[in-house]
Parts: structure tokens; sequence; C-alpha cells
């Protein structure tokens, strides 16, 4: 089976579903122009990950260094003596008593998994299958079914806006604001989703989605309390969950009001929803004050001249077209600033402008403003998007 081409013409998903599906065996590798990974397939399961790009931090010594899983030391000692008997580091570690083998499995799990979904983020490329009889090392990674990865990566694809639209930056600080309800047994877990199934109104907050506190959320709070002071970073290296399931609780037990986010300084930062509007609030002032310096000079033309003629409607024409594209580059910067917001609310920016009404961030006649005609929308992709006067 030949396949090779670009990831433009023939996204991941597609390559993982085509092989998976085909229960193929053999060699995928995909690279762009900073990375290079190559995926082993097994009758359509992954079996081995390799990045051959792999940065040194992120060598599955130094990521168990950063876990606190094993010291600088023992990472050093073992290092010598793989060198000297050219044994696995895995074994070399495990043989020392450094570790148990179950737990650098699942190091070696969570490495290639890392690996595997940050490939859902390239959007160039290019990648080619060979098919090849591959050796499956079962005592690295358990076999992945490539259906369970796609899922898994769709999932991820889906749910990051609205993640990094609180967790935004790898330095951010947190503290806890209460304790964690204890955890529920799996019997009362079932009596309360029996209850909630013929409830009129679900009531309990740890319903929802990115609304519920489980086993990440528990390792994510407990780190947080038991080291004060650790950054999103350090967090993502300790839970040992991933940067996605890490980044995930830490938005939940925010929801939950469980911890908040810290500024640098040490003090709570402030809501989501008043950093956007502090944000936006800036640029919308600033062009409030350029609207009102426009309209005190068009004032003084209209006076001088005579040569404009204001109708009552804010949509109406002016008389010197040049006088209405002054206007109207200020009216599109005015509707980029309520896009801008929209799309920080919603994750994407809106299909149509009439959206920007129904959320209250414009008036219908803002839209045509200072034209008959309504301003050329086109939507291109969740955050791109074409904006245009009317041709006349």
């Amino acid at each position: 089976m030949a396949l090779q081409g670009t990831l433009k013409d023939f996204g991941i998903a597609d390559i993982l579903q085509l092989i998976g599906q085909q229960q193929k065996t053999g060699q995928l590798c995909l690279a762009n122009k900073e990375q290079e990974v190559n995926v082993f397939f097994k009758d359509g399961n992954i079996v081995r990950v390799e990045s051959v790009t792999r940065k040194k931090k992120d060598l599955i010594g130094n990521m168990l260094v950063r876990a606190e899983v094993i010291t600088e030391t023992q990472l050093d000692e073992s290092l010598e003596t793989q060198r000297r008997t050219l044994k696995r580091l895995g074994d070399v570690l495990v043989s020392s008593g450094a570790l148990t083998a179950d737990r650098f499995k699942k190091m070696m799990q969570l490495q290639a998994t890392e690996t595997l979904y940050r490939l859902f983020s390239w959007d160039a490329g290019t990648y080619e299958f060979k098919a090849e009889p591959v050796e499956s090392d079962s005592e690295a990674i358990t076999p992945l079914r490539a259906e369970s990865v796609l899922m898994e990566g769709f999932r991820m694809v889906d749910e990051w806006p609205v993640i990094r639209r609180k967790i935004n930056r790898l330095d951010m600080l947190f503290e806890c604001t209460r304790e964690l309800p204890p955890p529920v047994h799996k019997e009362e877990d079932l009596d309360a989703a029996f209850d909630d199934a013929f409830a009129e109104k679900k009531k309990d907050e740890n319903k929802g989605e990115f609304k519920s506190v489980g086993d990440s959320e528990r390792r994510v709070y407990e780190e947080i309390a038991r080291v004060p002071g650790r950054d999103v970073r350090k967090l993502i290296d300790v839970s040992c969950l991933g940067e996605f399931e890490t980044c995930k609780a830490l938005l939940n037990l925010i929801n939950l009001d469980y911890i908040r986010p810290l500024t640098a300084g040490g003090q709570a930062a402030a809501s989501d929803r008043e950093s956007i509007l502090a944000k936006i609030g800036g640029s919308l002032g600033r062009l409030g004050a350029s609207m009102a310096t426009l309209g005190a000079i068009l004032f003084l033309v209209m006076q001088l001249s005579g040569s404009l003629s204001l109708a009552s409607s804010p949509a109406s024409s002016f008389a010197d077209p040049a006088a209405q594209r002054f206007i109207s580059r200020a009216q599109i910067k005015r509707i980029e600033a309520a896009l801008e917001v929209y799309r920080l609310e919603k994750g994407e920016v809106p299909p149509n402008l009439e959206s920007l009404v129904q959320a209250g961030l414009l008036q219908p006649t803002e839209l045509s403003y200072p034209w008959r005609e309504p301003y050329h929308y086109r939507r291109l992709a969740a955050r791109e998007f074409v904006l245009l006067p009317p041709v006349y």
C-alpha cells in the first residue's frame, strides 16, 4: 500500500483512519519544517511512536526528573550505566530500584500519546506510509487503536479553544480556595446518576461539561495544595496527565471555585470576563475617542462648506463619497472589535454580522453605517473572516 503526500491534501485524521480501518502494518513517517515523527502500526494498532527531532526536555529521562519520579542524580547514574552496559534506560532504572516497571511503562505511554496528539495541531507537512514488518514492544507501551486516538484527538481539538480562554499561559499560578468534596463511591455515583435521569433540574455541581471533579482534578488539586507556587508548566510535569488533561482539570477546578488564578504579585487575578472587558474596553475606548474627534471634524466641515448632508437615519448617505469612506474605516474597526469580543466569548467568529446584534454587541444600524447597504462579511474559519465596505 503506497501512501504519501502533503497534510493539506490528506490530513492526520484521514491517514490514521485509513490505516486503522484497513488494519495495515508498517511505518508512517510524518514531517514538517521543525519536527519529524514516526508512527509504527501493527494490524492497524499503534505500537510505537518515535520523535526523530524530540527536544532534550522531552526525552524520557528528563520527563521522569521533571515529574519528580526520579532525581537528577539517579538519571545521571543510570545514563552512565547505560553507556557501559548498552542496556535500555528503562531496564537500568527498574533494576536499580529507582522506579517500578509499571511506572516506567506509564511514563512511556504518556510520552507516546503526547507526541501523537500534538500531530493534530499540524496544519502543514508531508506523510509517507511504508508497508513493512513491525516489531511491537509490549513492555514499552500498550498498543493504541487508531480509532481511539482519532476520537481523543478530535475531542482535544474541539475543547482546547474553551480551555485556552482561561488557561492561556504556562506561567500562571494558582491557590486553593476551598477543600474538595470527598470522593463519591461507585454505588453512590450510580444512585446519583439514576436520580439525575428523572430530576427536572440537575443540581449537582459536579455534573456538566468542564464542571466535574474526577481523578484528574483531584490529582492536580493535590499538587497545588502540596507545593504552592507551581505554575501550569510544572503542574503538567508532576501530574503525569499530559498537557490537555492537566489544563482541562485546572479549568474545571476554576469553574467550580476550588482554585483561583494568581497574578505575578501573588494576588487573585481578575475573572475571565473582567479581563476580556478590560482588554476590549481599552480598544473600544480609544476607538470611541477617535470617533468623537472624527465627528467634531465632520461637523466643522459641514458648517464651513455645507458640502455634507446628514439625514436622521444613521445609515443615510453623505453627499461626499470620500467622507463616507473616511467614516467607514472607523466603523469597520468598531465592527472588528465587536467580532473579537464575540470570538473571545464563543471561541469562534460568528457566521454573520446579525449575530453581533443578537449578542448585544452592536445595533442593527451599525451594520451598514454610514452606507445604505450592509458591510460585506464572510467567515473563512473559526478565527478568520473578511470584512469589507459595500461596493458602489
